[in-house]
Parts: C-alpha cells; structure tokens; sequence
C-alpha cells in the first residue's frame, strides 16, 4: 500500500530533475561552445557536428541527473517508509 505514495513522488522528483538538467545543460553547453544557446536539429546554419554533439551532451547529462534524482527518492522514500519502493 505504501508503495503506491511512492508513484506521485517519484513524478515530482522527475519533473524538479528535468527542470535541473536543462539548467546544468545551458551551463556546460556555454563552456563548451562558448554561446548561450545550443543548436537546435532544424538550425539551417549549424553543421551536423554541432547538432550531434550538442544531443549527446544534453542527454548525458538528462540521463545522469534523471538516474541521479530516481535514486534519491527511492533512499528518501525507504529512509520515510522502511521500504524499497522498486521490485526486491
């Protein structure tokens, strides 16, 4: 029964970790490229390179920060429940 309180949280962590990943995206892109926005995939005036890197970089980090807050919430929610909400 508990575990089913597990689910609205879990959705609250995502959500709050996509807000950060995009945040920590705009940083490291503006170190790298040295621009404020990274390239979108229909920017006519960006070369393939810049697109590919750009993707790879921001899903790096989206799927870092997204394993990083699941895995918080699970520790938090076992520390608040006594339970492990994922399979045992």
């Amino acid at each position: 029964m508990k575990k089913t309180l597990y689910k609205p949280l879990n959705f609250a962590v995502s959500a709050l970790g996509g807000l950060v990943a995009g945040q920590v995206f705009k940083l490291v892109w503006q170190k790298i490229a040295g621009e404020g926005d990274a390239p979108n995939a229909t920017d006519k005036h960006r070369t393939w390179q810049e697109i590919l890197i750009a993707a790879a970089v921001q899903g790096a980090i989206f799927g870092a920060v997204k394993a990083a807050a699941e895995r918080a919430g699970a520790v938090g929610y076992e520390k608040a429940s006594g339970e492990w909400p994922g399979d045992d």
